[in-house]
């Protein structure tokens, strides 16, 4: 059973960066794809950025490409999300989650999910 556990979220202000963690404790495998995702109260869970886990491809949503960057530590199971030029619409709880199989922008299809880090930004 795969099993995220999220760190690094907090309250900074615009303009800002922050570094998101998620590292696996439970099983890996080699098809896994891992995503970050993020919900604003009221609003969806939207997709934020992915990342297989053997091509390292990455993609991101439009709202945060050019400031946000995904990557992975294979030897620490462990994926980060480098959030730079942080703006108050960013505010939102930050999911970590993973899939088997390639890469997904739609949440119902990743199989575990983190607890969620919260990420205030002020203006």
């Amino acid at each position: 059973q795969v099993r995220l556990v999220e760190s690094g979220g907090g309250l900074v202000q615009a303009g800002d960066s922050l570094r998101l963690s998620c590292t696996n404790l439970g099983r890996t495998y080699s098809s896994l794809a891992m995503g970050w995702f993020r919900q604003a109260p009221g609003k969806e869970r939207d997709f934020v950025a992915a990342i297989t886990w053997s091509e390292s491809s990455t993609y991101y949503a439009d709202s945060v490409k050019g400031r946000f960057s995904i990557s992975r530590d294979n030897a620490k199971n462990t994926v980060y999300l480098q959030m730079n030029s942080l703006k108050p619409e960013d505010t939102a709880v930050y999911y970590c989650a993973a899939r088997l199989g390639g890469y997904s922008d739609y949440h119902k299809t990743y199989d575990w999910w983190g607890q969620g880090t919260q990420v205030t930004v002020s203006s």
